[in-house]
């Protein structure tokens, strides 16, 4: 089952959202109509779902894409880039973090599996291009060092970053409260107010929000 949070008209993307997973992550499905070029965001299971909806729309899909490296967001890229030849991207800070042996371990008495080293890494600043839509690339360590946001056609894909009314972890490896402060205030509160907030995980009132309403109501962007 998904969610379509918005529907492709008028040039913007169409977007849907899974719930897929052993920790229920939030992975959107991004999709440029003119070319029919995808992007997967944190698939972590279902993988066949997801591969079959792809095909059954006549999708290409060309990225995936980590918000950070928590294999609760990894766990489907080994699948899913086999099954589709997708390019995976991460940011370099959490390919490298969460690739060396004692961390690989940590997870793997949790229960999951290490993802393989990714094909591309994202920088802060540059533009991800998918058919003939652009979304910028924002770098918010804090939640681990290499966690990234997606900004774009009015939409903000979050990871664990932000939450609704709430703000992802910091007391595993590579967190800090200190630099997610720092990220939510200096690279997210910014945005523009009606910037719709897609987040990793449904732990708020509702699914989605804005920039507008966390700035009023999440107490760690006030």
């Amino acid at each position: 089952m998904s969610d379509t949070i918005m529907t492709g008209k008028d040039g913007a993307p169409l977007i849907r959202a899974y719930t897929v997973g052993q920790l229920s992550v939030r992975c959107y499905l991004v999709v440029c109509l003119k070319t029919r070029q995808a992007m997967l965001i944190d698939p972590a299971g279902s993988e066949r779902l997801l591969v079959d909806d792809l095909k059954r729309d006549g999708l290409r899909l060309v990225y995936i894409l980590n918000t950070h490296g928590h294999p609760d967001h990894t766990s489907g890229n080994d699948t899913i880039k086999k099954m589709t030849g997708a390019q995976v991207l991460m940011h370099e800070e959490d390919d490298r973090l969460f690739n060396t042996p004692s961390i690989v371990g940590m997870f793997k008495a949790w229960g999951f599996h290490a993802t393989p080293a990714v094909d591309a890494h994202v920088l802060h600043g540059e533009t991800l291009q998918l058919g003939e839509l652009s979304f910028q690339v924002i770098h918010t360590p804090g939640h681990t060092p290499g966690s990234v946001c997606l900004y774009g056609h009015g939409v903000l894909f979050t990871g664990d970053t932000l939450f609704v009314g709430a703000v992802g972890r910091t007391d595993l490896p590579g967190g800090s409260m200190e630099v997610l402060n720092r990220s939510l205030k200096e690279r997210l509160a910014v945005l523009p107010d009606e910037t719709i907030v897609l987040p990793g995980h449904d732990y708020g009132d509702t699914p989605t929000s804005t920039i507008g309403h966390e700035k009023l109501y999440n107490p760690y962007l006030k």
